[in-house]
């Protein structure tokens, strides 16, 4: 694939992510004016969130199988024409029926796009051969940002705005998205997908990923990922769906203000995640993990233990850039792993490939993308639900919650350097 090729490619991977951020955030942060406006209590929206959660699984489900005959671009495209859809029936609702139906049907959109936006920017990871995921992450938190920010414009609106957000989808639905059969995909000898960098003229031509020939997908070390991004997403499903809230609701905070749950989260996120490949580089995926994990623990607590709405903002904004890289370098090892497999040989002793470069299996790795896409949503459920049931009294019992579970990405941290490029 070409050089300009590639660059188109990226970009349209690039607006597909901050569509589904655009999308996201403006749903939720405008969940505290649909519970006034239907008459929901907060067990009632986590039953609603739980629905929303279960149908976005089946909604990676549905990506795996139709990645397989129509490609993931296409899939995508459908995932999109169905938030085009899906966000004029949640703000334009003339009953709860439809407004519920809206939901649902977001759910299974927000599934497929998320799988095949991931699955997208792993294949385009492997053709660069240097990391893509924190930045293509990144352009997530940029649709984010932007949404809250018309929040915080039109907060004193009626939600009914909210449906000009369908537009957004809609235009990116025609981006010029990446084919479904990869040509040539190759990993740079010197770059290494994990971003930890090896120094100039050490590795020998042809140094790949480690693999274990053409065997099965080896399961273990991807649940041990997926398990951290379990912990990343109930986090940060917590501070999305129940930040706004917990400021409407616990201290009274102004209606056009409660986005600053969001907002200062995502600007930390994506300073984080832009910076991603350069921190990682220097200082290995495990450390910078590691340290993520402690300081989120404290941002939560901060969040639960706050005297005011701006001392939550503060520790949201604490928050965002603690837990921005857990996501992309959680799909990045992912799709090392699942290219591992697709023939090379490796060194058994040293774990380093000494055969040519690899050339991933598209079609496995969109395979093992979208199963591994299954992570995301029980996190959201815990962080959704679970926060809804625990906080239902007091929501800061709700935030207690992640403070302690996200300490478990600490020592699973190391399995997110696996297949990372070393030097025999």
């Amino acid at each position: 694939m070409t050089t300009s090729s590639l660059t188109g490619a990226r970009v349209a991977v690039a607006a597909a992510f901050f569509a589904q951020g655009f999308v996201f955030i403006s749903l939720t942060t405008r969940l505290p004016r649909f519970l006034e406006r239907w008459g929901l209590d907060e067990v009632t929206l986590s039953l609603l969130l739980l629905m929303m959660v279960l149908l976005a699984g089946v909604g990676s489900l549905v990506a795996e199988h139709a990645a397989r005959s129509l490609g993931s671009a296409s899939t995508l495209r459908l995932g999109l024409a169905l938030m085009v859809v899906a966000v004029p029936a949640i703000t334009l609702a003339p009953a709860i029926g439809v407004f519920v139906g809206g939901v649902a049907v977001y759910g299974i959109a927000l599934g497929l796009v998320d799988a095949t936006t991931n699955m997208q920017a792993v294949d385009l990871e492997h053709r660069y051969g240097r990391p893509i995921l924190p930045s293509s992450h990144g352009y997530w938190t940029t649709g984010g940002i932007s949404a809250a920010v018309v929040v915080l414009a039109t907060g004193h609106l009626s939600p009914t705005v909210g449906a000009f957000v369908a537009v957004v989808p809609m235009l990116v639905a025609f981006a010029p998205f990446l084919p479904h059969v990869a040509t040539t995909p190759r990993i740079a000898p010197k770059v290494p997908a994990g971003g930890i960098a090896s120094p100039a003229g050490t590795a020998p031509p042809g140094l790949g990923l480690a693999t274990a020939g053409d065997g099965p997908v080896p399961w273990r070390p991807i649940w041990l990922v997926g398990t951290g991004l379990v912990v990343f997403y109930m986090v940060d499903t917590t501070a999305a769906a129940w930040g706004p809230v917990y400021l409407a609701r616990s201290f009274d905070a102004p209606g056009n203000l409660v986005a600053l749950a969001t907002f200062p989260y995502l600007v930390t996120s994506i300073v984080v995640r832009l910076a991603g490949g350069r921190l990682v580089t220097r200082f290995g995926v495990a450390p910078v993990l590691q340290v993520g994990a402690v300081l989120a623990c404290g941002a939560l607590a901060l969040v639960a233990l706050a005297p005011s709405w701006q001392v939550a903002v503060a520790g949201f904004t604490l928050l965002g850039a603690a837990v921005a890289l857990v996501a992309p370098l959680s799909f990045s090892a992912a799709g090392r792993i699942a290219a591992g497999t697709a023939g090379t040989a490796s060194d058994p002793v040293a774990g380093t490939a000494v055969g040519p470069a690899p050339e991933p299996d598209r079609a496995r790795t969109d395979a093992v993308i979208a199963r591994f896409n299954q992570f995301n949503y029980v996190g959201a459920l815990l962080g959704s639900v679970l926060t809804g049931f625990v906080g239902a009294d007091n929501l800061r019992l709700g935030f207690a919650l992640p403070a302690v579970l996200v300490l478990a990405l600490v020592p699973l941290a190391p399995a997110f350097a696996r297949g990372t490029l070393r030097r025999p």
